[in-house]
């Protein structure tokens, strides 16, 4: 099998596509954390500088969604169906509630009626609440495994989606990206508003750290293949340390009002996190709750070795210019926000 600095190709596609969806979940994740926070701001400059200080950013965040399911598709082909097919209803709605919060945002402020902008600033609320929740009870169903048949396909009922492990995660979810969108909010405002933001933050920490550490016991307790690997490996147990170290990190920093290192470290905890998934799962990705031999993993389910060797030459030069991109445009719009005829 072809290799690159010791590791073969399916490895290092797993590996991208571990890294493309962090870098979505840690900058698409304070968006829709900003979202879910947008009803308990009450004043409509409130709320309008809240979308002003996602709304230069949020649409490119997205780019790192395409980059990741369209990675996926070219890298893990049967994972890619696999995972839709068992998923489509999930995904469907994920596709939705994205396509209502894009026009919340671009739409709230074209009439001037309350509500107008009642409607709008609540579809854009309850769409970024939703795409959160989405996005943890898939990982959540990943991590627990599906039913999957020996020609790789689902077999399984659409409903065994709504699980209480799945649900644990999602929730779970939601409030990580909370906690990360107040954080970034903070670095974006000022006055009255920041002030909120700054009781926001605190009911966030403490709700995700209750979440998170009930989550965790569940999984040891109830789902505990996931720990196998840290059981045969020791020295893997400094991925959970530093998690935790991370996370211990934001309200100690958060308390001082340093919140642009907070915003650092919320962005790390994410990242742990899903190494945290990408160790408990490798190199299966997708787990058969039916027999373990019809799993797919990184290599019954990889594209050609060819294919996977010219890919990631692409990768190599295209993830870098989007990286860029990003730099660019957060560089750009640095700093506080504020509000003119251009505002939305």
């Amino acid at each position: 099998m072809a290799t690159f600095l010791g590791i073969d190709y399916p490895s290092w596609w797993f590996l991208l596509i571990g890294a493309v969806f962090s870098g979505y979940a840690i900058l698409d994740g304070f968006d829709l954390g900003a979202g879910a926070w947008h009803l308990f701001f009450r004043k409509e400059k409130s709320r309008r500088i809240a979308l002003n200080a996602v709304g230069p950013v949020w649409d490119g965040n997205e780019v790192w969604l395409v980059i990741g399911g369209g990675a996926l598709f070219a890298g893990f082909p049967h994972v890619y169906a696999t995972l839709f097919s068992a998923m489509y209803i999930p995904f469907m709605l994920f596709l939705l509630f994205l396509i209502l919060r894009a026009i919340s945002i671009e739409f709230r402020s074209k009439e001037e009626m309350k509500w107008w902008r009642k409607l709008w600033d609540t579809t854009y609320s309850v769409a970024s609440i939703a795409l959160a929740l989405a996005l943890g009870i898939v990982l959540g169903n990943v991590l627990q495994g599906m039913d999957i048949g020996p020609d790789k396909e689902f077999a399984g009922s659409w409903l065994e989606f709504l699980n209480p492990y799945a649900f644990l995660v999602g929730f779970t979810t939601l409030a990580l990206f909370m906690m990360h969108g107040a954080i970034y909010l903070l670095m974006k405002t000022e006055g009255r508003l920041y002030a909120k933001l700054t009781v926001l933050l605190k009911r966030g920490i403490i709700a995700f750290v209750i979440l998170f550490s009930i989550t965790s016991l569940y999984t040891l307790i109830y789902i505990p293949h996931l720990s196998d690997d840290f059981k045969s490996q020791p020295a893997l147990f400094i991925v959970p340390v530093l998690t935790f170290l991370a996370i211990a990190n934001i309200p100690r920093l958060s308390a001082k009002r340093k919140f642009r290192q907070a915003f650092f470290f919320s962005a790390l905890s994410i990242a742990f996190l899903l190494v945290l998934v990408a160790i408990e799962l490798y190199p299966t990705m997708l787990l058969s709750t039916l027999d373990p031999t019809y799993s797919i993993d990184v290599y019954n389910a990889a594209s050609s070795e060819k294919s996977l060797g010219i890919m990631l030459i692409f990768a190599a030069i295209g993830i870098p210019l989007v990286g860029g991109y990003t730099y660019f445009v957060y560089k750009t719009f640095a700093g506080k926000v504020e509000l003119d005829e251009m505002s939305y």
